[in-house]
């Protein structure tokens, strides 16, 4: 707990040292994205036309797949996972662009000794390449993550299914059980990916190598990881049902003029793209604290190293080596 306190009071510091820079130019590169994000929770009780498409769907994908149609679990998580995907599709083309540019442009700042320091767009360009194959590695990360927990759950419900246990108490105890390991295994696979794109940022590596080499770093850090991102993410989540309750609310009931709507709707995105940029300042912050620990040297221990070269386009191949104490 010392070590993720110190983490987020040098982020802290880090921010507010250079909060001008911040919250302008970073700040403003993400706020479109805030907005989609924003708009696309917004549409969800409107109930756009793919939305219930996409519900439909799942929910069939599960009957068909043998899932006990009269669990809750099931019902909830066809819903949410209909309302993830309807987000990520709504938001994907500024996530692709605006998102990402923000990202590079932060983990360009944060290299330099001054962050107010003007940097080039190639420099950035140069940062936003590998970010960009890395996030889409990521996509792909994030829906096998899924795929396997779906076929785990899926042996593990028809097995016992098998041998008679398909009473309410059990199915309940199943999803309690299922809802609890989905959780791990997304929450997980999120912090690899926001490692990943932080260390394809500062070493230029993108796409599945960034991954790979965010798992070794991450190894027994896992807990910490997740504690770090738990304050910046509850905040994100406060300011979404702020947005639902002081912007949408007053949208469907005409609580306010639209004037003034509008204008404290753009005040919260722009409060949502700050939290952002420092969500970005506190993985940077993991990743160089990562990044020290594992160039420590303990004796009496042996260590393994994963040497990453690359040969012709793109080809890469992976050596492990013991050596006795680390770069």
């Amino acid at each position: 707990m010392e070590k993720i306190g110190k983490i987020l009071r040098s982020s802290i510091h880090i921010f507010l040292q250079n909060y001008h820079y911040f919250t302008s130019t970073a700040a403003l590169l993400a706020f479109p994205f805030s907005v989609s994000v924003l708009l696309s929770q917004a549409l969800v009780p409107a109930s756009p036309p793919p939305l219930p498409t996409i519900y439909n769907r799942l929910r069939t994908l599960f009957d068909a797949a043998g899932f006990p149609s009269s669990s809750q679990f099931f019902t909830i998580l066809s819903q949410k996972l209909s309302e993830t995907i309807f987000s990520h599709i709504f938001t994907l083309p500024f996530t692709l662009t605006f998102l990402l540019i923000a990202k590079a442009c932060i983990i360009q700042s944060l290299n330099h000794t001054k962050p107010t320091s003007p940097h080039s767009f190639t420099s950035i360009i140069s940062i936003y390449k590998p970010i960009l194959l890395t996030f889409l590695c990521n996509s792909f990360l994030i829906l096998s993550a899924n795929t396997t927990f779906f076929c785990l759950i899926f042996f593990v419900f028809n097995f016992f299914d098998g041998f008679g246990f398909s009473s309410s108490n059990f199915l309940l105890f199943l999803s309690a059980a299922g809802a609890v390991l989905y959780s791990i295994i997304v929450a997980n696979t999120f912090v690899i990916c926001n490692l990943a794109l932080i260390l394809s940022g500062m070493e230029g590596c993108g796409g599945y190598i960034s991954i790979l080499k965010a798992c070794v770093l991450i190894r027994g850090r896992t807990s910490m990881a997740l504690f770090l991102a738990l304050p910046v993410n509850l905040a994100l989540a406060a300011i979404e049902a702020l947005f639902h309750f002081r912007v949408m609310r007053a949208f469907i009931f005409a609580e306010k003029p639209a004037s003034s709507i509008i204008i404290e709707g753009i005040f919260i995105a722009y409060l949502y793209s700050i939290f952002i940029v420092l969500d970005t300042i506190v993985n940077y912050m993991f990743f160089k604290s990562c990044k020290a620990a594992s160039s420590i040297n303990q004796e009496g221990e042996n260590f393994y190293r994963i040497e990453f070269s690359e040969k012709g386009n793109c080809n890469y191949y992976v050596s492990i080596q013991n050596f006795e104490e680390l770069p």
